[in-house]
C-alpha cells in the first residue's frame, strides 16, 4: 500500500506520465463521479472490494486517469463529500463488511483534494451485499469468477488439499527412505537434532503431519510411498525433459517420489548438462556452474511446494541448451505478482505443507528463497531470473548467460573488505552494465520498490563509490563510476563508448530536425525522439535540452506531453 506521502510524491510524475502508468498491484487512480453520489459510492465500493480481494492497496480518488499534466489529470473530489459518510457507505455495502481509512490530501489543482482510500488485507473473498465482487490482478479489476473465488479460497487455507487427512495406518503409507532423505535434508538446514532423532511417526507428529491418528495429504507429499502418492494425490506427478528445440525433447523422466526424493533426483538430471566454468584465485580454482544449484534447489522448492494439486498438471522442467524452465500448476497467490515478488509478504497456498517444512527449516516465511535465488545468479554477472504468471501455471525461466569473471571477483572482494552488496545494488549494477544509465524510476522498477526508497538506494550506492550522479531535479541519473566500469567490463573501452552513443543520438536528431524542417514538415515530440534514439523519456528530455543549449536554432513549442522541437531556418 501507498501512504499519502508516497501518493504526493507521485504527482510530479503526472506531466510527464498518465496516472494509469503510475498503477500497479497495489495502487490505483479512479475519477470522481460527479452525475450522481449514488454513482460515485457504487466505484468507491466496488474498488474497496476489488483490493481486498487482491491483498490490499490503495486508491487515489479524483484523477483522469489518462490525461498527461497536474492541471489536466488532477480533478479532484467535490468538497461536500464526507470521507465518513463514504466510509460508513463501504462498510454498509460489502459482505463480510469492509472497513477502509480514508484521507484527504490538499492540491493545487481541480477541486483542491484528494481522497485516498487505503483497503488493508483481510479474508477474502468480499463482494457488495447483491454478491457481486472483483479481485485486483496485476493493474486490473477482475471479475470475481467461481475459479477466481476457488483460487483464493485455496490460497487462504480454507480449501487446503494438503490439510486434509487420508486413511489408513501412518505406517503403511510411509516411505522409510523418503523419511530418511527429508532428514538428511533438514539435518544440512540445521533443523533441531532433538526433532530429528524422532521415530517416523514421532516426527510427522512432532511437525504436524499427523492428527487424530491419521497422515495428511501433506505427509503423504513429504514421506509417502509412491502407490501412497497416486492414490491420494492423483494429480501430482514431476517431469523433466531435455529438449533438442523447441518442441522436441531427447530424453524424458516422470516420477510421483516424495517431495524431497524428488527434489534431489530432478537436481541431479539437471547437474549432468549444468557446464561448469573454472575460475583461478591465487592459489584456488573454483568450479561454477551455469545454473547455480543453490538458486536451482530455490525454483525447484517453490516449484513443489507452491504447486495446485487439484490441477492435472506435472511440476514441468525444460531443460534447453540456453535455458532452463521450471513451471508448476497454479498461477502465483494472494495478490503476488512478478512485479512485486521480491517485497510481496509470503502467502503459501499449501499451509499445512508449508508450516511441516518450515518447521524442518526447509523454508522460511520471510520472502528470503526467492531474493536468494536472485542474488546467486547476480553475484555472477549472470541475468536475474524471470517469472511468469501465466494464470493457471507459474513459470521461471534460467537464462544460460555467461559467468562474468571480472564481477565474479569483484564481488569476492567486497566481500572480503567486509562490504556484502544487497540484492537492490546487485540489481542497479547488473543494469548499468547493460544499459548507459538508470533513473530513479527504472531502478524504482527493477528492484521493486517506491520511488524514495530507490532513490536512498542510489545516494548509497553513490556515497560507497560505485555510482556517479548527473542531471538535475527530474532529470537526475546516475551511471557506473568509469574505473568501476572499465574493472567490470574490461573487453571494452566503456566511457567511448557511452559517450559515442550519446553523441550519436544528437547526431540522429539533430539530422532529423534539419530535414523536417527543409520539408517544412513538424517538428519531433519526445515520444518521436524516443523511437528514434531508443532512450528512454528522461534521457530524451536531457539531450534535447542539451541540444537547445548547444544550438541555438533549436527551439521548442507548447509544453509537456505537446511539447514539440523544431530547427530554424536561417
Amino acid at each position: 500500500m501507498r501512504s499519502a506521502n508516497d501518493v504526493r510524491a507521485l504527482l510530479d510524475e503526472l506531466e510527464h506520465l498518465p496516472a494509469d502508468a503510475l498503477e500497479d498491484q497495489d495502487l490505483d487512480f479512479k475519477e470522481w463521479k460527479t452525475r450522481s453520489m449514488a454513482e460515485a459510492v457504487a466505484l468507491v465500493t466496488e474498488m474497496a472490494i476489488c483490493m481486498a480481494n487482491g491483498g490490499g492497496g490503495t486508491v487515489v480518488l479524483g484523477f483522469n486517469d489518462k490525461a498527461v499534466g497536474r492541471a489536466k489529470a488532477i480533478t479532484g473530489v467535490p468538497a461536500e463529500v464526507d470521507v465518513n459518510r463514504l466510509k460508513k457507505a463501504v462498510y454498509d455495502g460489502t459482505d463480510p463488511k469492509l472497513t477502509p481509512v480514508f484521507e484527504e490530501l490538499p492540491v493545487a489543482e481541480g477541486t483542491g483534494r484528494l481522497v485516498v482510500m487505503q483497503v488493508y488485507p483481510g479474508m477474502p473473498p468480499y463482494t457488495d451485499t447483491s454478491g457481486r465482487g472483483k479481485i485486483r490482478v496485476g493493474k486490473d479489476c477482475q471479475p470475481l469468477t467461481g475459479t477466481m473465488r476457488r483460487r483464493i479460497m485455496v490460497e487462504t487455507g480454507e480449501t487446503d488439499l494438503t490439510a486434509t487427512e487420508v486413511p489408513g495406518r501412518p505406517e503403511s503409507l510411509i516411505s522409510a527412505a523418503a523419511m530418511e532423505r527429508l532428514r538428511e535434508t533438514a539435518r544440512r538446514e540445521r533443523a533441531p537434532e532433538d526433532l530429528l532423532s524422532k521415530g517416523d511417526k514421532d516426527l510427522l507428529a512432532a511437525i504436524g503431519l499427523i492428527r487424530s491418528g491419521h497422515l495428511l495429504r501433506a505427509g503423504v507429499l513429504l514421506a509417502g510411498t509412491e502407490a501412497a502418492i497416486r492414490e491420494h494425490l492423483p494429480s501430482y506427478v514431476w517431469t523433466h525433459l531435455r529438449m533438442s528445440s523447441d518442441t522436441d525433447y531427447s530424453n524424458r523422466a516422470d516420477g510421483r517420489d516424495a517431495l524431497p526424493v524428488a527434489l534431489d533426483r530432478i537436481l541431479d538430471r539437471v547437474m549432468v548438462e549444468n557446464p561448469i566454468t573454472t575460475v583461478p584465485q591465487g592459489l584456488y580454482h573454483y568450479e561454477i556452474r551455469t545454473y547455480p544449484e543453490v538458486a536451482l534447489r530455490e525454483a525447484l522448492m517453490n516449484a513443489l511446494i507452491h504447486a495446485d494439486y487439484r490441477i492435472a498438471g506435472p511440476v514441468l522442467v525444460k531443460q534447453f541448451k540456453t535455458r532452463l524452465e521450471i513451471s508448476n500448476p497454479g498461477g502465483l497467490p494472494g495478490g503476488i505478482t512478478p512485479e512485486n515478488i521480491l517485497r510481496h509478504q509470503p502467502i503459501a497456498r499449501n499451509p499445512a505443507l508449508v508450516d511441516a517444512l518450515t518447521r524442518l527449516r526447509l523454508v522460511n516465511r520471510s520472502n528470503i528463497g526467492v531474493r536468494r535465488m536472485f542474488k546467486d545468479l547476480l553475484i555472477e554477472g549472470k541475468e536475474p531470473p524471470t517469472i511468469l504468471d501465466e494464470g493457471e501455471a507459474v513459470r521461471v525461466i534460467f537464462r544460460a548467460s555467461d559467468l562474468s569473471v571480472p564481477f565474479r571477483m569483484f564481488i569476492a572482494e567486497e566481500a572480503d573488505e567486509g562490504r556484502i552488496l544487497p540484492l537492490e545494488h546487485l540489481l542497479v549494477l547488473q543494469y548499468l552494465l547493460r544499459h548507459l544509465e538508470i533513473s530513479t524510476h527504472v531502478a524504482a522498477r527493477i528492484t521493486q520498490q517506491n520511488e524514495e526508497e530507490a532513490r536512498e538506494v542510489l545516494s548509497a550506492m553513490e556515497m560507497g563509490s560505485y555510482l556517479e550522479r548527473g542531471g538535475t531535479g527530474r532529470g537526475t541519473y546516475w551511471t557506473l563510476r568509469l574505473d568501476l566500469h572499465r574493472r567490470l567490463s574490461p573487453a571494452s573501452d566503456s566511457e567511448k563508448n557511452r559517450r559515442i552513443d550519446w553523441e550519436a543520438a544528437k547526431t540522429r536528431v539533430l539530422s532529423v530536425l534539419r530535414q523536417r524542417a527543409a520539408r517544412g514538415e513538424p517538428g519531433l515530440s519526445n515520444r518521436e525522439a524516443r523511437q528514434l534514439t531508443r532512450f528512454d523519456r528522461n534521457q530524451v528530455t536531457r539531450m534535447l535540452g542539451e541540444l537547445r543549449t548547444e544550438m541555438p536554432q533549436v527551439y521548442v513549442e507548447g509544453h509537456g506531453a505537446g511539447a514539440r522541437y523544431y530547427w530554424r531556418q536561417d
